[in-house]
């Protein structure tokens, strides 16, 4: 992804934002990719999306519990790195095929390491400011929940990556210094319908910005009814996207926001329903809610499933993988050469997140929540740009 920021007079003839960039995404390609073939094994769910990728690539017909976007996606990568002249020394017939670790693990990798950037868009079209980019670009990179999921054949990495740039272009259709801001409202539709197509949870990010406008709306239709306070603020000169949420009625709304994410998700089915046409679109999405509705949680279900909250506090985040050597030594990597002689040697893989980042982006939300409330209760807000 290419962004484009304003020039801005300086001093110094040193890009060092693109420098700052640059190595952000150098360090986030290393982490994701340094030893990607470990473990030689089908980790977490794996068990579900490489074989349901490959099962794409072999034309075998199966059951998916969630639409297919993110198992093409897979399936891609499987593909293409099943070509390369590299990456094929570590293989498994684990998926259905005599497949290398590293060509259904490559693409989550390459993708993962993308999301830095996309997050740096947003925070910059938030705040305008470069360094605030940078640091947002940083978290993203070094974020250990965001890291175990690039580095396994899993499906969450797409979904954030199609969220993340459904709202990037949203922010864009507002900026009025923006170009055509029709067609970037259109992508955002589309990468909103993308990102459900991975999993049901994308729909969140689009639930997220219906929420927004509508409150926008609400505010609006206050101050103009109601009249203007005396104690409201004066506009800043720094021209903010959000200021100008009221530019969308409800037709923009409909159209861009809900019939083309619904599109998108609907086509997406397409290439599934030609391998397997029963059974259909509309049952299959009843098949998939009644799956998840019966699926239930909690440990006597999955050995390794934790509550959510328990992430935040680090009570119990996910294990994605633990074995000792000593116990089931043909469950680890045969190829590390740890793992041959070795009785007390423990392989583990946990989706933990930054404590730093977790901890103050919560404290900041509360806060920014309690700014919020106090602006509304003293009749202070956004001053829309009339349309």
């Amino acid at each position: 992804m290419v962004m484009i920021l304003p020039k801005k007079p300086s001093d110094s003839s040193i890009p060092w934002f693109s420098i700052g960039i640059t190595a952000i995404v150098l360090l986030s390609l290393a982490l994701r990719f340094w030893g990607l073939g470990r473990f030689n094994r089908l980790v977490f769910d794996e068990v579900y999306y490489a074989i349901f990728a490959n099962n794409y690539l072999t034309g075998t017909s199966f059951f998916n519990p969630h639409p297919p976007l993110s198992q093409y996606i897979i399936a891609i990568g499987i593909w293409i790195g099943s070509h390369l002249p590299f990456g094929q020394d570590t293989v498994n017939e684990l998926t259905g095929s005599l497949r290398s670790t590293w060509s259904y693990r490559w693409l989550n990798a390459l993708t993962g390491s993308l999301i830095p950037m996309v997050v740096a868009a947003l925070a910059y079209q938030l705040n305008r400011r470069r360094s605030y980019a940078l640091i947002a670009a940083l978290f993203a990179a070094t974020d250990g929940l965001f890291l175990v999921e690039s580095r396994y054949a899993l499906n969450n990495i797409y979904l954030v990556i199609l969220g993340l740039l459904g709202q990037l272009f949203f922010l864009l259709a507002l900026n009025r210094h923006g170009a055509k801001p029709w067609l970037m409202l259109i992508l955002s539709g589309v990468f909103f319908g993308a990102s459900a197509a991975i999993k049901w949870n994308g729909l969140w990010f689009l639930l997220g910005i219906y929420i927004v406008w509508a409150v926008a709306w609400v505010w609006q239709l206050f101050r103009t009814y109601f009249g203007e306070t005396t104690r409201t603020r004066p506009i800043p000169s720094l021209s903010h996207p959000l200021q100008h949420l009221t530019q969308l009625n409800v037709g923009h709304i409909l159209l861009n926001l809900v019939i083309l994410p619904a599109l998108t998700y609907s086509l997406v089915w397409i290439p599934h329903l030609l391998m397997n046409p029963t059974p259909g679109f509309w049952e299959s999405q009843v098949k998939i809610l009644t799956f998840h509705q019966n699926v239930g949680s909690g440990t006597d279900v999955h050995p390794y499933c934790s509550r959510w909250y328990s992430w935040l506090l680090m009570w119990r985040p996910v294990a994605y993988f633990y074995q000792t050597a000593s116990h089931t030594p043909e469950a680890v990597s045969t190829d590390s050469p740890l793992s041959a002689g070795g009785s007390n040697l423990i392989y583990d893989v946990h989706a933990m997140g930054n404590p730093f980042l977790w901890w103050l982006s919560t404290t900041a939300i509360l806060l920014l929540l309690l700014l919020l409330t106090q602006r509304i209760i003293e009749g202070v807000g956004w001053k829309s740009i009339p349309t």
